[in-house]
């Protein structure tokens, strides 16, 4: 078996913070001009690490509400302390682990089928682009799920600063490879680094977000620091964390965890709640905080903005 999933959350409810909370505090920090590394939630100092993050007074990012709101909002202690990220660890208690991880400097190599290779700095990367707020939903294929306030810059924008060929048809990207801090990386047993990837279409439709932030704040390590890419109509192992390349491809990338068990997990990875995963249904969620299970919706909850991309290709497994 892959992948080793803990059942339950052992957070009692009386230690989140509520949504409503949260949103007085994003209020509260705006209105004083100050960024909110200055006002860390109880409890998530630690998450966050020691050192100041360059990029902290850029958040909160303006809201954009384009592609809904939807609650409720998942606490932030939840979000941050239960977390996948395999080169930290397998089960969910990664979060000590992940604060050995320097994210300054942090250098973004892009490259195949572009105008010119470059290198870039995550901080000259986000003086170039401009930084919202997005609340999505997140469903993971092991059907748990969360809401989330994602900052960051649609895809779109990345592809722009990248100048890719008129010929590429794939964005290809992968995690930073770094066995001494991410110590499950030594494992031969996994094709490392971690390899994700999108169709150049999906790339550039509206929804695809590089997430740099999570709930007014710099991005948590744990959580993917300092870039990941977020697809929220997709099962949340499609987005990658931590990027450090950026490639274009006229061929269809193996993600990582194709090259693990591709009769389970495929390219796409579209969520469907009609298509169970072999080994279990992936016809309702259990969001975290939450004791009951829900229905989950095709596509996520964003056919509406992505459903046409796969009008072409119903001879593929989309939803794998």
């Amino acid at each position: 078996m892959l992948i080793k999933r803990r059942r339950g959350w052992e957070l009692p409810e009386a230690a989140a913070t509520s949504e409503s909370r949260y949103l007085q505090r994003r209020e509260l920090v705006r209105s004083m001009g100050l960024g909110a590394a200055a006002l860390a939630l109880p409890g998530t100092a630690f998450a966050q690490g020691k050192a100041a993050d360059p990029s902290a007074s850029l958040y909160p990012a303006k809201r954009n509400d384009k592609y809904g709101v939807p609650t409720p909002m998942t606490a932030e202690k939840q979000a941050t302390t239960y977390n996948n990220f395999y080169e930290f660890g397998t089960d969910k208690s990664i979060l000590r682990d992940a604060q050995k991880l320097e994210v300054r400097p942090w250098t973004i190599k892009v490259g195949g089928m572009v105008e010119k290779p470059f290198e870039i700095g995550i901080d000259d990367l986000l003086a170039k682009v401009q930084l919202e707020e997005r609340v999505y939903r997140h469903r993971c294929v092991e059907t748990w799920s969360m809401i989330v306030p994602w900052s960051g810059f649609p895809v779109r924008s990345l592809v722009e600063v990248c100048k890719p060929l008129s010929s590429a048809k794939f964005i290809v990207m992968k995690t930073l490879s770094n066995p001494s801090v991410m110590h499950e990386q030594r494992d031969l047993l996994y094709p490392w680094p971690y390899t994700e990837g999108l169709a150049m279409d999906e790339a550039m439709n509206d929804l695809a977000f590089i997430a740099t932030g999570l709930y007014g704040k710099p991005i948590h390590k744990q959580n993917g620091a300092p870039l990941r890419l977020v697809a929220p109509w997709k099962y949340g192992f499609k987005n990658v964390k931590s990027i450090v390349s950026v490639e274009f491809t006229d061929k269809k990338p193996v993600s990582f965890w194709e090259k693990l068990q591709s009769s389970e997990y495929g390219f796409w990875a579209n969520v469907n709640p009609q298509v169970p995963h072999p080994r279990w249904s992936q016809a309702t969620e259990k969001p975290l905080g939450s004791s009951e299970r829900i229905p989950t919706l095709l596509y996520n909850g964003y056919a509406e903005f992505v459903a046409g991309l796969y009008a072409d290709r119903k001879a593929e497994k989309l939803f794998m």
